[in-house]
Parts: structure tokens; sequence; C-alpha cells
């Protein structure tokens, strides 16, 4: 891979990204006892599994809303992360 074709997927990724973060959904505030960051890490760790089960089954979802906010994205996040972390190590 060229240089100039890595630095053209790098713009269009990052074009793409800054396209979809400009989304201003409105999430309802969460209420005591609503998912937090542990509640989002373990949503993280069981998504893939949540997302084949939710292709079945309309009650199943990965996502807890309404939750805490960015805490339980956060852990959301790291917990999905940890499917995918193995990827960046890998070398061209």
């Amino acid at each position: 891979m060229t240089k100039s074709t890595r630095l053209l997927t790098f713009g269009a990724t990052l074009v793409a990204a800054l396209a979809l973060s400009a989304c201003m959904a409105h999430q309802p505030a969460g209420t005591p006892g609503a998912p937090a960051f542990w509640m989002g890490l373990w949503h993280g760790l069981i998504a893939p599994i949540s997302f084949v089960i939710s292709l079945f089954n309309d009650d199943i979802r990965m996502y807890a809303v309404p939750n805490v906010g960015r805490w339980y994205d956060f852990g959301f996040l790291l917990g999905l992360s940890i499917w995918g972390g193995g990827a960046a190590a890998s070398k061209d």
C-alpha cells in the first residue's frame, strides 16, 4: 500500500467518523439504578453475542437505554474493544 493510498484511506475514515459523530441524537436521562460503567463493560463484552441473538429475538438489545450516559458509553467501548484488541497488534 503506497503512502498516498494510506493517506487517502485515513482522510476518508476521518471524514466519515466526523460525519457520524455530528449527530446530536437525544437520549433520555438515566435514573438512579440505570446501567452505569460496569454494566456498560459487561454489555460491551457480550455485544457480539447479543447482536446475533437480537437477530432472532426482538427483546434482546446490545445497548441499554436509558443509561447513566458517558460512563456507560465508556464501559461499553472498553468491553467491545476487547474483542478487536488483537487486530491492532498485527503487522502489515
